[in-house]
């Protein structure tokens, strides 16, 4: 990305490790601390899988709502309303030990983030050139990873010994209002003219093609699955890891500390921020979908199932699972051109095309701790890993029926020789100096 435009985008990158830093505390210890207070791991599970349904509606809209209504102001709505509700949360469900209350305020604040951090890649789509998207995309999710997987797991593996799991998940709200204000004062408002002509009912008929386009085009519901897949684990894991490794819940081991699991899954994340830029770097030029097929999908596999076995033959062993946080983490941030992949193959529908991915990355939130909760009570921990890897190693079939049009790629993702003909060098010379 040109130098300006990196100056343009930075505050958005910025707020958004900010408030994900404030939105992934709980993360590594909540559902070990609403066992605690006397509910089921099944319970614990189902905050966490309602938690994603909402998840997964708030971020199908908006993408759409971000082109209708600007990428800046749908952050600000899903910012205020994180904070709104994480208040209800902490400071009314938690202590009154009202599980529908809890079940309720905690889902409903799910509808925060996504539109928060979704709308900004609209701002991505609208902005960067497409043969550097998967590159922005690259350290938009490096965002992400900063915040939600470094500070958000570090800071609490310090606190929470300090002051208890409850009281940390207060702490979390100066980082999600430093995130909303930094949006408010730094990050650019974008316009999309052709939706401002709009009548509401064509707006509303935009929306749903966010669903609809799945339908009319094969290639987007095949990259919705793997989207769907590319992070279970990501939201599964913080559900089911800190029982397994750090309570007898289930037949967990209770190998580890819920402070030393955080260090583990910090350092996924960790990994995630050099990853995502690497990753996004190699799509671009050596290819989107082979890398994803290849590298995200059995990468993810081989650590996903890693994470439960090293415990069971080599016990209580952090090495060892430090680097089973690198495999998968690298694994994961494999799959960083995803983002680029869903515009590319809908370039006349952008909003709607990012609107499915975001659908898409909702979703995963939701099916990452859904097959948790189904399978925890009967298989265990194994079946839930062996389902997840299984689910990785499916994703690289599906792939191959995925075939965007990358710049500078055939459609079925070679390298084109830049040598050819001088007849096609003024197309490729166009495409590459396109902006969105």
């Amino acid at each position: 990305m040109a130098r300006g435009l990196m100056r343009t985008l930075l505050p958005g990158f910025l707020a958004i490790a900010v408030f994900m830093t404030g939105d992934g505390f709980e993360l590594t210890f909540l559902s070990k601390y609403v066992v605690d207070q006397g509910f089921s791991s099944s319970q614990a599970s189902m905050l966490f899988t309602m938690y994603g349904l909402v998840a997964a509606l708030a971020g199908w809209s908006s993408g759409v709502l971000a082109e209708m209504f600007g990428a800046k102001r749908i952050m600000l709505v899903g910012a205020v309303s994180w904070i709104a509700l994480h208040l209800v949360f902490i400071g009314v469900a938690l202590p009154s030990h009202i599980y529908p209350l809890m079940l309720v305020s905690y889902m409903l604040r799910g509808m925060g983030y996504p539109l928060f951090i979704y709308s900004y890649v609209v701002l991505l789509a609208q902005t960067v050139d497409p043969s550097k998207l998967a590159s922005a995309m690259g350290w938009f999710w490096t965002s992400y990873s900063f915040g939600i997987g470094v500070f958000g797991a570090y800071l609490p593996a310090f606190i929470t010994p300090v002051i208890g799991e409850y009281y940390s998940l207060w702490v979390s709200l100066p980082f999600s209002i430093a995130g909303l204000l930094i949006c408010l004062w730094f990050v650019p408002k974008t316009r999309n003219a052709d939706l401002d002509a709009m009548s509401t009912a064509d707006k509303l008929r935009e929306l749903s093609r966010g669903v609809t386009i799945l339908k009319e085009n094969r290639q987007i519901a095949f990259a919705a699955v793997l989207r769907v897949i590319c992070n279970l684990t990501l939201y599964g894991f913080p559900v089911i890891m800190p029982l397994y490794l750090a309570t007898h819940t289930n037949g967990g081991g209770a190998w580890f500390k819920v402070t030393e699991w955080s260090t583990i899954w910090g350092l996924l994340f960790v990994v995630t921020v050099f990853g995502n830029v690497f990753w996004g770097r190699m799509g671009d030029r050596f290819g989107w979908m082979r890398q994803m097929r290849w590298w995200g999908c059995w990468l993810s596999a081989l650590g996903t199932l890693a994470m439960y076995y090293v415990p069971q033959f080599f016990g209580r062993n952090l090495p060892l699972m430090y680097l089973c946080a690198v495999v998968l983490g690298m694994g994961i941030s494999a799959f960083v051109p995803m983002g680029a992949v869903f515009p590319a193959l809908e370039p006349e529908h952008k909003g709607a095309a990012v609107s499915a991915h975001n659908l898409a990355s909702g979703l995963t939130t939701f099916c990452g701790p859904f097959i948790a909760t189904v399978l925890l009570e009967t298989v265990g921990f194994a079946g839930v890993c062996w389902a997840y890897a299984i689910c990785y190693i499916g994703g690289s079939v599906v792939s191959l029926w995925i075939r965007p049009k990358q710049p500078g790629f055939d459609e079925k993702g070679r390298r084109i020789d830049r040598s050819v003909s001088t007849e096609t060098m003024p197309a490729m010379a166009s495409q590459s100096s396109a902006v969105v």
